[in-house]
């Protein structure tokens, strides 16, 4: 009888593990396909175009390609291995209601970076640093149970790279290098906004 127990408290938990183990290998695999061609596929194309100005910014801004490409496939990697969590069902009731919050707060980021782009004299960089820093902080507290602290690095770097002011007073000089760029990010959030995806 102890046995037969056993056996199915092993059967039980080969199933679980099976479903967890088909979790893990596609956030790695999608994880490691997060190059900019499979992104494309994955991301739809007014959010591609974002990135590729996000990445196109960051480049110039720190002149550094490989340094802009690390950010930009960190962030892609986060976005990835957040969907698939998500589709697979494995938040819990705490990290859902975290989740929903994250998601109120990158819709005000977003409201944000539009209306300090289209409103004069209402930027603020403190502002709009502290709105990605909540973002951060929310992030680790929804991915807390289910990924790496390599991830949480990742997450770390790309929000600490574009929350830092130095980098947001020069996104946001009206007199300066990235105008065009502020403004094709700015018609994207807004499309994405417009179409619910934020």
């Amino acid at each position: 009888m102890g046995s037969e127990t056993e056996e199915s408290k092993e059967v039980a938990l080969d199933a679980f593990n099976s479903k967890n183990l088909a979790v893990q290998a596609q956030k790695k695999i999608l994880g490691k396909m997060a190059s900019k061609s499979i992104a494309t596929i994955l991301i739809d194309d007014t959010s591609s175009d974002v990135l590729d100005e996000l990445y196109k910014v960051t480049k110039e801004y720190t002149q550094n390609k490989k340094e802009a490409e690390k950010i930009i496939k960190n962030l892609i990697k986060i976005v990835i291995k957040l969907a698939v969590l998500y589709r697979n069902n494995q938040f819990n009731s705490e990290e859902i209601a975290l989740m929903e919050t994250f998601k109120k707060k990158v819709h005000t980021l977003a409201m944000t970076v539009i209306s300090f782009n289209q409103v004069e004299f209402t930027f603020d960089r403190n502002v709009l640093s502290k709105l990605l820093q909540d973002c951060k902080e929310l992030l680790h507290q929804v991915i807390n149970r289910h990924l790496t602290p390599k991830s949480h690095g990742r997450v770390n770097k790309v929000f600490d790279h574009f929350s830092d002011c130095e980098f947001l007073a020069a996104l946001y000089n009206p007199f300066g290098a990235y105008k065009a760029h502020l403004q094709k990010i700015c018609v994207g959030v807004n499309k994405m906004l417009d179409d619910g995806n934020i």
